[in-house]
């Protein structure tokens, strides 16, 4: 039921002739910036470098590091447990929630007048006014780490979920975790030992991603992160503002100096990870305690990021609606829909964040679906790399790259520009959600379909589409949901002169508009998760139409 040679290569051509333009050529811009020494020479004597870059290396590995501490405990202890599908239901509503929603939320719990300390004053602590040392942004990036592990956690664990799916890796890595019980291992020596050995290389593609994202983020670092001098990352975004070509050259050096940052963690991280010393520690380190003890562990680890999650849902919703709100007094003295009603006024806001999204989301859902299903597998496997690049580069560096690209093709400031910026961000993301299940798909129903006289534009519109219509409808929320979060190109892209929920609740977070900038962020989370269960939902009861056809 596959097209032959010949009427795949034109298909896949004019799919690559689509989306690799654009990408190449935001490389180019971007390797172009690479090649100015003057402006290398200006950013060696910058007396803010050493700490911004100590600054974006500290959280950025940590942050990557704990992630991935994190998700390996609840991999190791709950995988065959009857937990993990419970873990496993919980991952979508989890990943919807965009980085700034979450950023603004931990900063409305842990600011110097935010709940947490409004819980414990002054009964506990004595305080009748806020402490005089920050309690966010605070110098050693604690709460910009906090952020970054509580969202990347859930992607790693869908990352991983997805792996142990797949029905070449799966049921293979069930059959070699029995065969290690059988020779006297137990259960989580076996996976240790044999199991995680095994997943790990195949989340490199995942933790590279994280450890770009968290190395080079610029809007959580912006509200959550250490200030004066910030990140490296905000630092290059601020330079990149400037309209003195010297200034912005400098940040476009800056933002290839945390390019090679990222390249040479991510080395060194692998060499470490691959390291047998360290894998022996890792594994005597979980033989230290017993099966129960590892599994309330980690199900502790699972609460515990549940309830910040619901914490920060929580502290948006109150924090959207409080009016005059004296320290140390636990709720406001009178509440106001004011926030509300204002956000509510601003329709074209919210009317540009659900088409943006939705066109972006179905551009990239319908070329990624017409690649999968023309393109070669060896195209597929050679040019995999370049579809990744908005995922694996920088997000400055990206960014820059595209602008660059957008200003000599005349669409920078436009909605068509916009929209090819989201769509190019959210492409990855849609690749990597669909590319599994679909590839998976068994092959024998197409030739059985091939044997009955069905063509193939019937096979895939009654069988094939239909049979995958969770993952399709999954991969769409993942579209939807990485639009509405996207900050940089719809800021850099778009000149300004579209607004979204994303780049207002950041706006009104930085400008210290409380009540705005929950409502903002409430918005940000309402969006994507009504999209996820409107996913879900589709994916369980499926049209009668369908089921007739049936």
């Amino acid at each position: 039921m596959h097209p032959t040679p010949r009427r795949r290569f034109w298909p896949a051509m004019v799919l690559t002739l689509l989306a690799a333009p654009p990408m190449l050529a935001s490389l180019a811009a971007a390797v172009l910036a690479l090649w100015q020494p003057a402006a290398w020479t200006q950013l060696w004597q910058q007396p803010q470098l050493p700490l911004a870059l100590l600054r974006s290396l500290g959280t950025g590995t940590v942050a990557t590091a704990l992630a991935l501490w994190v998700s390996a405990a609840l991999l190791g202890s709950l995988r065959d447990s009857r937990h993990w599908s419970r873990v496993q239901a919980w991952l979508a509503p989890l990943l919807a929630v965009p980085h700034a929603a979450m950023a603004i939320a931990v900063l409305a719990l842990l600011a110097s007048s935010g709940w947490l300390l409004r819980l414990t004053s002054p009964w506990a602590t004595g305080w009748h006014a806020p402490p005089p040392w920050p309690t966010t942004q605070d110098p050693w990036g604690l709460g910009l780490v906090l952020v970054l592990v509580a969202k990347e956690v859930p992607f790693l664990l869908w990352a991983a979920s997805a792996q142990l799916a797949r029905p070449d890796i799966g049921p293979r890595l069930a059959r070699e975790l029995r065969w290690a019980t059988t020779l006297g291992y137990s259960r989580s020596q076996a996976w240790w030992r044999v199991g995680w050995p095994q997943l790990l290389p195949r989340l490199g593609a995942p933790l590279l991603a994280v450890l770009a994202y968290s190395l080079t983020v610029v809007d959580v670092a912006w509200l959550a992160g250490p200030a004066s001098p910030p990140t490296l990352a905000v630092l290059a975004w601020q330079w990149l503002q400037d309209t003195n070509p010297a200034i912005h050259a400098l940040g476009a050096v800056a933002a290839w100096l945390l390019a090679l940052c990222v390249l040479v963690c991510a080395a060194m991280g692998w060499a470490v990870l691959r390291a047998q010393p360290w894998r022996r520690s890792w594994v005597r380190g979980w033989q230290t305690s017993t099966p129960r003890q590892r599994r309330i562990g980690a199900l502790g680890l699972w609460w515990v990021l549940l309830a910040l999650y619901g914490a920060c849902l929580l502290a948006l919703a109150l924090g959207s609606a409080i009016g005059v709100w004296p320290f140390p007094a636990l709720l406001p003295e009178h509440w106001s829909l004011a926030a509300w009603n204002t956000v509510l006024a601003q329709r074209s806001t919210l009317t540009v964040t659900a088409v943006l999204a939705l066109a972006a989301s179905m551009a990239a859902l319908l070329w990624t679906v017409a690649w999968l299903e023309w393109a070669p597998q060896l195209w597929q496997r050679r040019l995999s790399p370049l579809w990744a690049l908005p995922l694996a580069l920088p997000a400055l560096l990206w960014v820059l790259g595209l602008h660059q690209w957008m200003l000599r093709a005349g669409m920078d400031g436009s909605a068509v520009g916009l929209w090819l910026a989201h769509t190019l961000s959210v492409l990855p993301y849609t690749l990597l959600t669909l590319q599994g299940p679909y590839l998976a798909f068994d092959p024998r129903l197409g030739h059985v379909a091939a044997s009955l006289g069905q063509s193939q534009s019937r096979f895939l519109l009654q069988v094939k589409w239909p049979l995958l219509r969770a993952p399709l409808l999954a991969a769409l929320a993942v579209g939807i949901a990485v639009s509405v979060a996207q900050y940089l190109p719809t800021l850099y892209i778009g000149a300004g002169r579209f607004a979204t929920v994303t780049t207002e609740a950041v706006a009104q977070a930085s400008g210290g508009q409380r009540a705005l900038a929950a409502s903002f962020a409430w918005l940000q989370w309402l969006l994507p998760w009504t999209v996820f269960g409107l996913a879900a939902w589709a994916a369980r009861h499926p049209s009668a139409q369908l089921n007739r056809r049936r």
